[in-house]
């Protein structure tokens, strides 16, 4: 059995996993990479792995970075079965075809560009509607239920606590006569999220793929963000402005209405107009009304009890380009959730046009905002702000509640992990930045005594035998330095020797490459 790490290796995004056992090949996610243009160029390269020759793709949850190329995949070859939840599946057909038109328009402006310079033009990765002729594929399962994947490989979806539908993917491997587990966590959910349950404890495992976006991150207003948004929007209310809330479509917005129905239902906040102002956040809403099902104990009784959080009386949807532009004229007493979260595309760049320099207004940060974003200026404390070609002042207070990650943060996933009745064989870690990586390995090995490796992108193991992909050529290579190295790429060395050794190795050549050593 061999393990590839495809994406999110040493990265946040573009989480892809590859197993391959006898002839079968079985993906673990199809992620879009984000960030930095070094990282985002990736999604224009070739799969690493030809599409056709993958049986079976796992999806552990619908966020872009974990789903954004699978309608390539389709279009290079992939013909396979794609399996996730329901709920999963249906916020997918929300999200791909949005993130198609996003490429429509990204490279329609380049080919404007392209087009006044006599360069070449190009083509989008994929459009809207190749996102929704794909997705149309994808096959429902149920949580908890054992997949039969062919006769060596079964799968089991379990309730990840990250998003709606999001899952940890248990995948049971026979081979030879034994057993192995392998556990993706895909995207980690902090425990007393509105709407979904907490994360489901997991006790056994050969091999653990572990995420570790917050391994060095901790959520500083997680029990106390109700009452710092009661705060902002009193505040708000009594200066008579709008309180404008730059918010991601996915989870974060809904969110958002749970607590805002839950302070209006106590009578904890005045009476104020609740808009959300972004097409696929309304859509989002809708699939949310859809699978109460995967709702958590407190949100089916609030349900039960006549208080849905996303039918509250004071929730308006802003549909079409009409009811937007209609809020600009909305003076004061209404609470604007839009998208996109971080300020640089979408119709939240108009409501902060018409808001930002009245200062009875509040602008309240809910997210993480990435360096060079519009809301990353914000925070910082500019005094104006660039927008649609106008410099607008900054005079609305901006404020910030550090508590609605839907990631658990490091104490999280170490809680997660340590629930283990025996230790895994192995630990990697996966979907994390450099810092956060280097920090939740040094954690998990010293409270947990776990093995843990950080694997670099496109970096194969062979799980069975414990040796690295192309450990024959590499064994010739190192073979001279050392009889010990020959020794451990014997066919029995352990995987706890291979990655232990295989990483000190590439930490010398990585020294030997920066003193320029051939």
């Amino acid at each position: 059995m061999k393990l590839s790490f495809l994406g999110a290796a040493q990265t946040v995004t573009g989480s892809s996993h590859l197993i391959e056992v006898g002839g079968t090949r079985i993906m673990i996610d199809c992620g879009m990479f984000q960030g930095p243009r070094t990282i985002r160029e990736r999604n224009y390269h070739n799969f690493p792995v030809e599409p056709e020759s993958v049986d079976i793709l796992l999806l552990t949850h619908a966020h872009i970075d974990h789903t954004g190329l699978v309608p390539k995949f389709f279009k290079q070859g992939f013909r396979g079965r794609v399996i996730a939840t329901a709920a999963t599946v249906d916020l997918c057909e929300v999200m791909l075809p949005d993130s198609g038109h996003i490429q429509e328009m990204e490279v329609e402006r380049k080919n404007r560009k392209s087009r006044r310079a006599n360069r070449k033009t190009v083509e989008p990765i994929y459009t809207a509607e190749d996102a929704r002729r794909y997705v149309q594929e994808f096959e429902r399962v149920p949580y908890d239920q054992l997949i039969e994947l062919d006769k060596h490989v079964t799968a089991r979806f379990l309730d990840a606590g990250h998003i709606l539908g999001s899952s940890i993917v248990e995948v049971i491997v026979k081979e030879n006569g034994i057993g192995k587990k392998l556990v993706f966590t895909g995207d980690i959910g902090g425990a007393g999220k509105p709407y979904v349950n907490n994360p489901t404890v997991v006790t056994e495992a050969d091999y653990v793929i572990m995420e570790s976006t917050y391994g060095n991150r901790f959520h500083r207003d997680k029990d106390n963000r109700v009452n710092r948004l009661k705060e902002v929007i009193e505040e708000t209310y009594h200066k008579g402005g709008n309180l404008v809330i730059p918010a991601f479509a996915v989870e974060r917005t809904q969110d958002l209405l749970y607590d805002i129905n839950a302070l209006y239902i106590a009578g904890e906040i005045p009476s104020m107009d609740v808009y959300i102002d972004s097409p696929m956040a309304v859509a989002a809403t809708e699939v949310f009304k859809r699978h109460p099902e995967c709702f958590d104990t407190e949100t089916k009784s609030m349900v039960a009890g006549g208080n849905d959080p996303l039918t509250m009386p004071l929730l308006r949807f802003s549909r079409t380009t009409d009811e937007s532009r209609a809020l600009n004229k909305v003076k004061g007493g209404a609470i604007i959730l839009s998208a996109s979260g971080m300020c640089d595309a979408g119709r939240i760049k108009h409501h902060l046009k018409h808001n930002l320099w009245r200062p009875e207004c509040t602008v309240l940060f809910v997210g993480y905002q990435a360096p060079g974003t519009k809301g990353q200026r914000l925070l910082s404390g500019v005094s104006a702000i660039n927008i649609h070609g106008e410099e607008v002042a900054v005079k609305a207070d901006i404020r910030n509640i550090d508590g609605y990650s839907s990631h658990a943060d490091q104490n999280g996933l170490l809680e997660w992990l340590g629930r283990f009745d025996s230790k895994p064989e192995q630990v990697f870690l996966v979907h994390g930045a450099p810092d956060a990586l280097e920090e939740l390995e040094k954690q998990v090995a010293a409270k947990l005594e776990y093995n843990v490796y950080v694997p670099d992108w496109k970096e194969s193991m062979n799980l069975t035998a414990g040796m690295e992909t192309g450990a024959e050529d590499v064994m010739e290579s190192y073979a001279a330095i050392s009889p010990k190295l020959q020794k451990f790429f014997s066919a029995d060395s352990d995987v706890k020797v291979h990655t232990q050794v295989l990483k000190r190795l590439k930490e010398v050549e990585q020294l030997l490459d920066k003193a320029g050593v051939k």
